[in-house]
């Protein structure tokens, strides 16, 4: 019901609005704006790392199984009723859901470890938690009530609704933290796409910039899954897109990617308003939407030399 001049005068000049647009543009619609952008930013650029350092066109946050377990944790949360206390509620079942990304990176990051940072034992080990943590789910999603079904159900689909100024903040800062060391190490990372042999060749420690990129893109995963819910396809076809643009050099291919992983999101959160009219459907049924037909697109594509 607002024309384009309400919502800029709210933007830019919040003492000169009314109450009622100053309240819908800043307290709802502003921050799940925001928020589309800083997620997809973040599900853009660790699917993109995760595909270089694993050699891996179908790596991403999400295949891996780190999405998974942050929805495993967060239905542990509202299985044991903290998601029926407000305030418990409020930290429970994101912080759950941080928790158990952050284990299941770890456990990514113990095999890598073992393995000397070898692409095939970390894939596999993230094959395998996808399957553990969606069969624990469902345990989960069988012994739950009908009230906690349904927002475990609501919450696996992912939502912006819930986009607050704090979680802004927080999903900004760890985007701060993470892009410059991402920056620093472009030129290592577009050398792991030349080969390990190659790598080691110019003086790049192969083992060590794999782990220090899983454990970064992991933190990025979990923070942007806890407070969005999983969203599927963004951190997939981001890079896919991104890399057919502009190639493996990671000086333009990361930031695409974020920026890429940006655009979709916002498309989603746009489209899942649109369908039908006062109603909002889950993000996660809109980038799947998005996402398989622009996926399908470049699979079939004659331009594969990015694979």
């Amino acid at each position: 019901m607002l024309t384009i001049r309400d919502v800029l005068g709210a933007v830019f000049d919040p003492s000169g609005a009314t109450p009622l647009n100053r309240t819908v543009v800043w307290t709802f619609r502003l921050p799940i704006a925001i928020f589309a952008l800083l997620v997809g930013s973040a599900l853009g650029l660790a699917g993109a790392e995760m595909q270089t350092i694993l050699d891996n066109p179908l790596a991403s946050p999400y295949t891996l199984g780190i999405s998974s377990a942050a929805g495993f944790g967060a239905a542990l949360a509202i299985v044991l009723g903290c998601g029926a206390v407000p305030w418990v509620g409020f930290l429970a079942i994101p912080t759950g859901a941080f928790l158990f990304a952050m284990l299941s990176s770890l456990a990514i990051w113990g095999v890598g470890r073992m393995k000397r940072g070898a692409t095939d034992p970390i894939i596999l080990c993230g094959v395998a938690l996808l399957f553990l943590f969606n069969s624990a789910l469902t345990f989960l999603q069988y012994v739950a009530s009908e009230n906690q079904l349904q927002a475990i159900v609501f919450w696996m689909f992912g939502s912006l609704q819930g986009a607050t100024w704090p979680k802004l903040g927080v999903l900004a800062f760890v985007l701060m933290l993470v892009l410059p060391v991402f920056a620093t190490q472009a030129w290592k990372l577009t050398a792991l796409r030349l080969g390990d042999e190659r790598a080691r060749s110019l003086g790049i420690h192969v083992q060590r910039i794999r782990l220090q990129t899983l454990i970064l893109t992991s933190v990025l995963t979990a923070t942007a899954v806890c407070f969005a819910g999983a969203i599927g396809f963004i951190g997939l076809v981001a890079p896919h897109l991104a890399r057919i643009m502009v190639g493996e050099d990671q000086r333009f291919f990361m930031p695409l990617s974020a920026l890429t992983g940006a655009l979709l999101l916002s498309a989603a959160s746009i489209a899942s308003k649109l369908v039908i009219a006062g109603a909002i459907f889950p993000i996660g049924i809109a980038t799947s939407a998005i996402g398989v037909p622009f996926f399908i697109v470049i699979v079939l594509s004659k331009k594969r030399t990015y694979w």
